[in-house]
């Protein structure tokens, strides 16, 4: 019998982490070379952005063409600027959520909860899935204030990307104490991205088999976050999306860092193939 829970898993490629690809990857110039190489790599869909009206067309055509999955990135400061973003997404019409890096990371308090309640509301009034992001430089950037949001919003829907959270408390080994603030987020976490950082880089490879020191920590937060997922009420149409977002230079480490920034050392696309598998891994793992 097929478990309800087995086509709840979306993994999708970041747009942003298609830049530049070199190694293993080969070249991908064109919208077109980008779709094919997403779809026949097993991706279920594509973490983007709103496209441009001129563009819309070509999008639609592509994401029909390969039936995948997609969802945009935002980026307001005010809640004028979530509202204005979410009628794009609308207009587009293709957007199954928002992925929301909400760009005030100096407001605290009242205000701070205010304007994370509003875009929530925003989102359930539109009926479109808005997921705040656990990012460096937005107002999630501290583990504890956002820990202290969740306590009087505890229905914010989060995207948990761990990576900022480590390179921030530069957390190269997890402390009990680290470890039961990250678990508290794990319960609100909607939406996953996948990087992996070693307290001192914000993105590092994880090795050809995994093998990193760091990769059983963030294997053990992804497959915690699916697990408090799985076990909240759903709909049918719900589903769990993680992007495997691995950013181009020089967001990945270079060889040449006094220089142009772009001799990756690793190999990103490989490095992505791996994370995705992995992904997928853990989230059968659950329904065992």
């Amino acid at each position: 019998m097929l478990n309800k829970w087995q086509n709840k898993l979306l993994v999708e490629m970041s747009w942003w982490g298609m830049e530049g690809l070199a190694g293993s990857a080969g070249p991908a110039a064109t919208l077109e070379q980008k779709f094919k190489r997403i779809a026949d790599s097993g991706f279920d869909g594509i973490n983007a952005f709103v496209p441009k009206p001129e563009d819309s067309g070509q999008w639609k055509e592509q994401l029909d063409r390969y039936n995948l999955s997609f969802s945009v990135n935002a980026y307001p400061a005010s809640l004028g600027d979530m509202s204005a973003f979410i009628e794009k997404a609308i207009e587009f019409g293709r957007v199954d959520y928002i992925n929301a890096q909400v760009m005030k990371p100096f407001l605290t308090g009242d205000e701070a909860l205010t304007l994370l309640s509003g875009i929530d509301a925003l989102s359930r009034h539109a009926g479109i899935p808005i997921f705040v992001e656990t990012h460096r430089g937005t107002i999630t950037q501290d583990l504890i204030r956002t820990r202290q949001f969740l306590e009087t919003l505890p229905e914010l829907r989060l995207t948990i990307d761990y990576s900022h959270y480590v390179v921030a408390g530069e957390l190269h080994t997890v402390s009990p104490e680290a470890e039961e603030m990250l678990q508290s987020l794990l319960p609100h976490a909607s939406s996953i991205h996948t990087r992996i950082s070693n307290g001192e880089q914000i993105q590092i490879d994880p090795g050809e088999r995994g093998e990193h020191p760091m990769l059983p920590h963030f294997a053990r937060w992804w497959e915690s976050a699916m697990r408090h997922w799985r076990t909240a009420d759903r709909l049918d149409a719900d589903r769990f999306p993680v992007v495997i977002e691995l950013g181009p230079p020089p967001y990945a480490i270079t060889r040449d860092e006094a220089g142009a920034r772009q001799e990756e050392l690793g190999d990103r696309w490989k490095q992505a193939l791996f994370l995705k598998q992995l992904v997928r891994q853990l989230w059968h793992k659950g329904l065992q």
